[in-house]
């Protein structure tokens, strides 16, 4: 029997009120009580109430777990009531299952699925200095996120950022900068520049911008930062020679590097992020983006039917070491213009690979060639497998590693069949696994995967998952 328009609106009007309720309760657990609630990895704090109802039809659709607003709205208004402490909870996750278990008392059931946040202590008002070095487009974009995971529990406050030869022009630009983006579109924030005192006020947060000629002679204590974690994004300090100049400066406990580093441990967070000797280590590497991409796929295939050999072939965005226009460059091809030029170039994700997956010594070959768009990039593998498979075997065991297990945060399943590379921009996963993409050969021996990935933000993501592992500030969880 057809349903009435009139009703199906009604019903539909009914659960965005539902859902605006819900998005209260969310802005009021992070601002009040730290408690960052997310759907299926997904995060609903300052998005539209459309947007969160797409986001149901995701967790329904793709997830495969039934969702209703109703029940999302009455467990985190359940939330409100309970001695919780700092946390990050999939009230996605918590609704499947209330539905699933056909419970009838939120209190009860949310008493027992979240008992060990109850009451916890754990990482209580605990916070970590942070020093940006250098203010590029990973710089900015974690700029960005420190500032809006402010209200988060104070897990990582940005207090600094280091640039060379600092003048009043320059703090004016890079606010400016910072305040609009042409890729990931204006700040939604306020931004204030405080020349009298080198700073920028960004809601309500004072960052100090600091002149940064000589790394080692940088007196951070004088700006009231003690203890701080610094990440340095400028591309200069590549080795622990060098990266351990920030070491000498005052104020400075650990270093991290976004780019692959020598000398260091180059870490993938989810993939080599456990068991990190955090006392006796204090410099290391975030990797590439592109390793960042590949590695949460590689190890999961390697683990489940093994590679016995296989080629990356990376088609990258153009980034600021090539020219604009023909001109001279140091390496080959890269002087020929990255704006209107497809450009074969290498890349070393291949060989950092190995670095984060030993068993994969050897066993890769890798190239690049970068394309005229400002951003997001596609991994693709060609691997041969030691344990053959099918197409629909492999993209359910990628489907399943997105939903479960340690790596839900790295990879996004995409179902999307005009799936296309500008979708991709703001991917808060290192990993978008094309599903609708994937190729297996028919004696299944062969497959070749393809791997989107925003190398900006979800690299920069990334980065600060890494960054809060290292400062010891990460979060209780249940997800």
């Amino acid at each position: 029997m057809a349903i009435s328009y009139d009703k199906q609106l009604n019903d539909w009007v009914n659960k965005e009120k539902s859902g605006v309720d819900l998005l209260n309760s969310v802005g009021t657990l992070m601002y009040d009580k730290g408690i960052e609630l997310v759907l299926f990895r997904k995060h609903i704090l300052e998005i539209g109430v459309s947007e969160l109802m797409n986001y149901f039809s995701y967790a329904n659709n793709i997830v495969g777990r039934e969702n209703n607003v109703e029940t999302a709205t009455l467990l985190a208004s359940e939330m409100l009531k309970m001695d919780l402490a700092a946390s990050k909870i999939d009230i996605g996750l918590l609704t499947a299952e209330y539905v699933e278990e056909n419970a009838t008392n939120a209190n009860v059931f949310l008493s027992e699925k979240l008992s060990h946040i109850v009451g916890s202590t754990e990482n209580a008002n605990r916070a970590k200095d942070v020093i940006l070095f250098g203010f590029g487009r990973i710089g900015r974009l974690a700029a960005r996120e420190l500032i809006k995971q402010a209200g988060k529990g104070q897990q990582l406050r940005l207090k600094a950022i280091v640039v060379r030869k600092l003048t009043d022009a320059q703090i004016i630009k890079r606010s400016d900068l910072l305040r609009n983006d042409s890729v990931h579109g204006s700040f939604k924030g306020v931004v204030d520049v405080d020349l009298e005192n080198k700073s920028m006020i960004v809601n309500g947060q004072v960052i100090k911008f600091i002149d940064g000629g000589n790394p080692e002679d940088i007196d951070y204590t004088q700006h009231g930062i003690e203890d701080a974690l610094l990440i340095d994004n400028t591309g200069a300090f590549t080795d622990k020679k060098d990266l351990s100049r920030h070491l000498q400066s005052k104020g400075v406990s650990k270093v991290l590097l976004t780019a692959p580093g020598k000398g260091i441990p180059n870490i993938v967070y989810g993939i080599n992020s456990s068991g990190l000797d955090l006392e006796n280590t204090d410099i290391f590497s975030a990797a590439s983006c592109t390793t960042n991409c590949i590695a949460p796929i590689l190890h999961i295939v390697e683990n489940k039917y093994g590679v016995n050999k296989g080629h990356l072939e990376t088609v990258h965005s153009y980034t600021n070491d090539q020219n604009l226009l023909d001109n001279m460059h140091s390496k080959p091809r890269r002087g020929r213009s990255a704006a209107i030029n497809m450009v074969i170039t290498s890349t070393g994700a291949g060989k950092a690979v190995t670095k984060v997956i030993p068993s994969l010594e050897g066993k890769l070959s890798a190239n690049a060639v970068r394309v005229p768009t400002a951003n997001v990039s596609l991994a693709i593998l060609k691997l041969t497998l030691n344990n053959s498979t099918s197409m629909e075997d492999m993209n359910e065991t990628m489907r399943e590693a997105a939903l479960h297990g340690d790596l839900v945060n790295q990879i996004n399943y995409q179902v999307e069949t005009d799936l296309v590379s500008s979708d991709i921009i703001g991917n808060t996963c290192c990993s978008v696994f094309d599903s609708n993409a994937t190729i297996v050969t028919e004696d299944g021996e062969d497959t070749v995967l393809y791997i989107w990935y925003d190398n900006e933000f979800g690299y920069t993501k990334q980065v600060i998952r890494l960054a809060k592992q290292i400062a010891k500030v990460r979060r209780l969880t249940y997800y």
